[in-house]
């Protein structure tokens, strides 16, 4: 899908609302997942600064660190498939023509989104035992782990969406398969 959800590469007909929304909050987890992965980098400096200049122990920065890069991978996900930032090999979609590419699309979105939803059946309890348990990490900073643990649904609800938006607009040929043109050959 073009990273534009209103007016896709190669489309005469606007997208419908719910595609455009899908495409709204993929954008803004975009944003949060780049706000994550900055703070991120400002709370490791900060470890860094504490540890070799105040010659003081880190308590809570190696733990918060590590789940915002994860909760950012998870809450930015929508928005690499939004934007077709994954890494993709674009050969054999390339040597196909359009209606081949339109299989191998819907095709892999299929094993994509069969994927993502048994992901999602999977993290949806985990996610709600750690939040009804209370539990907390095992370090001295007992951070509660359903805030962090939560990014795991939230993100790949999401993702489904997203991979049901794209193939939506393939399947009624509002978008090019692949973000591909049928100019676009080897």
């Amino acid at each position: 899908m073009s990273s534009n959800a209103s007016a896709p590469r190669g489309s005469t007909a606007p997208a419908p609302l719910w595609v455009t929304a899908v495409g709204g909050a993929s954008r803004l987890f975009g944003v949060a997942a780049a706000g994550m992965i900055l703070l991120s980098v400002i709370v490791v400096c900060q470890m860094v600064f504490v540890r070799t200049v105040l010659h003081q122990s880190s308590v809570w920065q190696t733990e918060f660190v590590m789940y915002l890069i994860v909760a950012a991978t998870f809450i930015g996900a929508p928005y690499i498939l939004l934007t077709q930032g994954h890494v993709a090999v674009d050969v054999l979609p390339l040597m196909a023509g359009t209606p081949m590419r339109r299989v191998l699309h819907i095709l892999g979105t299929l094993i994509a989104l069969v994927f993502c939803g048994f992901f999602l059946y999977a993290a949806v309890p985990w996610w709600y035992e750690t939040w009804v348990s209370g539990q907390t990490t095992s370090s001295i900073w007992r951070a509660r782990v359903w805030i962090p643990y939560l990014s795991v649904p939230v993100g790949l609800a999401l993702l489904c969406l997203q991979l049901l938006a794209e193939l939506w607009m393939v399947l009624t040929q509002r978008a090019h398969p692949f973000g591909l043109s049928p100019e676009d050959v080897l």
